[in-house]
């Protein structure tokens, strides 16, 4: 009976002639793909908004976000979580004909899921609802956009939670690592680097939130994102029909991000946390802007030297070689308005921070003096090519990459030469900007822990120490400002 399976199966379907004998035989056809074209699903809408639209009919959803041009980067110091408040209280504060509390029935109701906020450098909103609760969806989805009526009790407990958050400020090391370092990047006078204080949220009020409100969200200023079930041209009429009515106020003329005047100062930095036990260590300098041409080759090098989890040379060798941190890694993070910053980092244990630090330092060297192993690149390279799909996987996805490429101004053919470009990256070219473009004597040494354990180290490695990295052999004291005001000790 096994027998006459095994001769339909053959026979059937030709498997004899087709299983290889070993799998290092088995051979594939090239893997091809074509990711779609950006052109084919862009549509312009009334008022200049721009919309995206991939249809998907596996289920009967739609999901709907709109990037705002608007962000902190619009509003001076003082003002600080203004925007952030205002695109939080625009979802949560109702509208001019529904309360904060109907509005939040209403969407349970239809069991849309609608959202907003404000970031540094743009603003979000975003929809997800049943195909046959759309139009009631789409309703009060475009109600909050233009009519959000910023109900004072709802911001005034918002207010009461923020200002409990401030008062915690200091006790994450997470929080403060990524704090300190932004300023030791960026410095203290860029919006990047501004926290919001107990007076600059006590001073927010409805009227400000709806004059920000006001100035900044206009159809011009939308770029929407449209995926899911449904028809292409109804939908483009329900999108007309909601912006053609209309908007308060004029559009605003928006300034360019501005980029920061600061020259990140190499050293050692130490934040103490005196009651934990491990510690956080980042290190880095300024990196490069997206459009910058070397970045394929960047991406290579950083995937190699500390991004690539368990193959990278950190990881391997902080974590896997010496056990000294559970997670290890580098970033080259391209800003796209501004320079971004190369940095690399860990977590480990008060007394082997030091040595850690070494070997980071150590592989940074390494790459900049010897070129990549075939092996090494080979393997970059093929991730990089292999996840590509990725980028286009939902079609969610496709609308929402173009929708952020065409509010970040990337160029045109980025996507259609993405694996080009990094097919073309060689071992000279990984050499050549890890010497361009990682900089060891320029780097910032930043430590949020227990300082006087970090400093004192191994004793049992007495060797490895925070002032050999440091340019004067000083290790520098960052304090802990209060947390309500941002005022850091003086001295």
């Amino acid at each position: 009976m096994k027998l006459a399976a095994a001769a339909t199966l053959s026979s059937g379907w030709g498997l004899a002639e087709e299983i290889a004998s070993h799998p290092s035989k088995l051979s594939f056809p090239p893997l091809a793909y074509d990711p779609p074209n950006a052109a084919e699903h862009r549509h312009e809408l009334p008022h200049g908004a721009v919309a995206f639209l991939v249809e998907d009919h596996q289920l009967p959803l739609i999901g709907l976000s709109v990037l705002i041009r608007t962000g902190d980067y619009l509003l001076p110091r003082e003002q600080a979580g203004l925007a952030s408040f205002t695109g939080e209280q625009i979802r949560a504060g109702g509208t001019k004909t529904l309360s904060a509390r109907d509005f939040d029935e209403e969407a349970a109701f239809l069991a849309s899921d609608i959202s907003s906020g404000i970031g540094d450098t743009s603003g979000r909103a975003g929809m997800g609802c049943l195909k046959q609760n759309l139009d009631a969806s789409l309703k009060l989805f475009f109600d909050m956009l233009k009519n959000p009526a910023f109900d004072p009790e709802r911001l005034d407990l918002s207010k009461t939670r923020s200002i409990q958050a401030l008062e915690r400020r200091n006790d994450r090391v997470a929080g403060v690592l990524r704090r300190e370092f932004g300023r030791l990047m960026y410095g203290d006078e860029h919006f990047s680097t501004w926290e919001s204080t107990k007076a600059s949220v006590e001073a927010i009020t409805p009227e400000r939130m709806k004059d920000f409100h006001q100035r900044y969200y206009h159809p011009s200023a939308f770029v929407f994102a449209v995926s899911g079930d449904f028809d292409q041209k109804e939908m483009l009429n329900r999108l007309g029909e909601a912006l053609s009515d209309g908007w308060p106020g004029q559009p605003a003329n928006l300034p360019k991000v501005p980029a920061p005047n600061h020259e990140p100062p190499a050293g050692v930095y130490m934040v103490n946390k005196r009651e934990v036990n491990q510690s956080s260590i980042r290190l880095g300098h300024l990196g490069i802007q997206r459009d910058n041409p070397d970045r394929s080759a960047l991406g290579i090098m950083n995937e190699i030297l500390g991004g690539g989890g368990f193959t990278s040379r950190i990881m391997s060798r902080v974590r896997s070689d010496e056990g000294l941190a559970y997670s290890a890694g580098s970033g080259m993070a391209p800003g796209t308005y501004y320079r971004g910053t190369f940095s690399a980092g860990f977590e480990s244990k008060n007394p082997s921070c030091a040595q850690a630090t070494a070997i980071v330092l150590e592989e940074i060297a390494r790459v900049r003096e010897e070129k990549v192993s075939d092996w090494e690149l080979e393997a970059a390279k093929n991730y990089a090519i292999e996840i590509f799909p990725r980028f286009f996987a939902t079609a969610s996805s496709v609308a929402g990459t173009f929708a952020d490429d065409e509010y970040t101004g990337r160029e045109k053919d980025y996507w259609e030469k993405y694996r080009e470009r990094i097919a073309a990256v060689t071992a000279d070219d990984v050499l050549r900007v890890a010497q361009q473009y990682l900089h060891p004597e320029r780097l910032a040494i930043l430590g949020v822990g227990n300082v006087e354990e970090i400093l004192r180290g191994n004793p049992d490695r007495p060797e490895y120490q925070f002032r050999n990295f440091s340019p004067d052999g000083e290790v520098h004291r960052i304090p802990l400002p209060d947390p309500l005001t941002m005022k850091y000790p003086e001295g």
